[in-house]
């Protein structure tokens, strides 16, 4: 059995919660969020937390559990906090900037490389190099996020590319003249 699906999601005073057979409504002060709940779970409200409990006894369900519990409290805490994720560009040239709803990249490609911004998504560019991407769907910002870095991934000889803030890139030595 999951333990994170036995743990309640607590709900903050500003976050309102609507159950409709097995769909979810959670909206708050940065937005509203709904998922489907699958068949083989239910989902109640009690005094300030949602509790989510399985319907049958089976593997699926099982494997269910933790996740749905896990969804729901991204949900709220979306709609309450926002998420942010933070890229690095590295590289000589390499450079970003935010115009209307397009992110303009330069990677050192012969050509500029446009991604539009969806919907519920905040970008900011600081110092040219450094991306901030901020939504209340962390599954939209976590995919917007890797859809950017797919454009220039980082490379372990020189170590360019577009990163997450903290990642460290392994290096490796190049040929061995002779």
């Amino acid at each position: 059995m999951s333990r994170i699906g036995k743990l309640p999601i607590k709900v903050p005073s500003s976050v309102e919660v609507e159950i409709n057979q097995q769909i979810i409504h959670i909206s708050g002060p940065h937005g509203k969020l709904f998922r489907k709940i699958s068949d083989l779970m239910s989902v109640e409200v009690n005094d300030g937390n949602i509790y989510v409990k399985k319907n049958k006894d089976t593997r699926i369900a099982n494997q269910l559990y933790g996740l749905t519990r896990t969804l729901i409290n991204n949900m709220v805490i979306g709609v309450s906090e926002k998420f942010e994720l933070t890229l690095q560009l590295q590289g000589v040239g390499y450079r970003g900037q935010v115009k209307g709803k397009e992110l303009i990249l330069n990677l050192g490609y012969s050509h500029q490389v446009l991604i539009l911004i969806p919907v519920g998504i905040d970008i900011k560019v600081e110092k040219n190099v450094i991306i901030i991407i901020t939504g209340f769907d962390k599954e939209l910002v976590g995919q917007l996020a890797a859809t950017i870095r797919s454009k220039r991934p980082p490379e372990p000889y020189k170590g360019k590319g577009i990163l997450y803030k903290g990642e460290i890139i392994k290096r490796k030595v190049g040929k061995s003249g002779k």
